[in-house]
């Protein structure tokens, strides 16, 4: 065998090898994530009532100065969510 055809063989086969190992790493974590899903199923969160609603819309009025004067009069508050 001519060294360029060995090259040959040794590639293809190198990147059959790399192909083969990455279609079961894929095919192994989406099993591993149906798994999960469907035996693991994720906690319910207790939503914590807030004791601040009483504050509520002082907080929401001075947010809305906040962006008034930030923006000179040119922005306006469409909604405000807690991140």
């Amino acid at each position: 065998m001519s060294p360029l055809n060995e090259a040959l063989i040794i590639t293809v086969v190198g990147m059959v090898t790399v192909f083969f190992i990455l279609f079961l790493i894929i095919f192994v974590g989406n099993l591993l994530i149906r798994f999960c899903n469907k035996y693991l199923p994720e906690e319910v969160r207790v939503k914590k009532s807030d004791k601040s609603d009483d504050r509520a819309p002082q907080i929401h009025r001075a947010i809305e100065a906040a962006i008034d004067v930030f923006t000179k009069g040119k922005g306006k508050v469409t909604n405000i969510r807690k991140l």
